[in-house]
């Protein structure tokens, strides 16, 4: 079965990164990136979210939402992979290119191949479990149907 595998942006299929400049519409705001829009729900409700969704680059975002200095939201475990598949799913939907670049990869296996991220990603050899990759091939059966 062939693999798919994602990081950075300037990949072939860096757009399945969340720092991809793909601007999403949800909770009635735009946000300039996927990833501005889940790290900032870390602090959903808060002034800290707003914060968040002003940042001037995803990368900017991803920092202040793994900051503790800010209070996260005390359900974030529960409803992180959630707000991850709401974000995805807003993205894949609201830009048609990469719908059709998501539905092309057919059946094939898709990574984010980081040795960064053990849990969104699979940990650079394999061990991580892939929870991106796996929410965006969710995402794509959804698409299909």
């Amino acid at each position: 079965m062939a693999v798919i595998r994602f990081y950075s942006v300037t990949g072939s299929h860096g757009a399945f990164s969340n720092f991809s400049p793909h601007p999403v519409v949800l909770k009635g705001r735009t946000w300039p990136t996927s990833e501005h829009y889940f790290q900032a729900q870390k602090f959903a409700g808060s002034p800290d979210e707003e914060a968040v969704r002003r940042a001037k680059s995803p990368m900017i975002a991803a920092r202040m939402g793994r900051s503790r200095s800010r209070p996260l939201r005390p359900d974030w475990e529960a409803v992180k992979e959630s707000i991850m598949h709401e974000a995805v799913l807003a993205k894949f939907t609201q830009h048609e290119p990469l719908r059709k670049l998501l539905l092309a990869t057919g059946d094939a296996t898709i990574v984010e191949h980081t040795a960064n991220d053990a849990y969104w990603g699979d940990g650079g050899d394999g061990s991580g479990r892939n929870r991106l990759g796996e929410i965006l091939m969710r995402v794509r059966d959804e698409l299909r149907r």
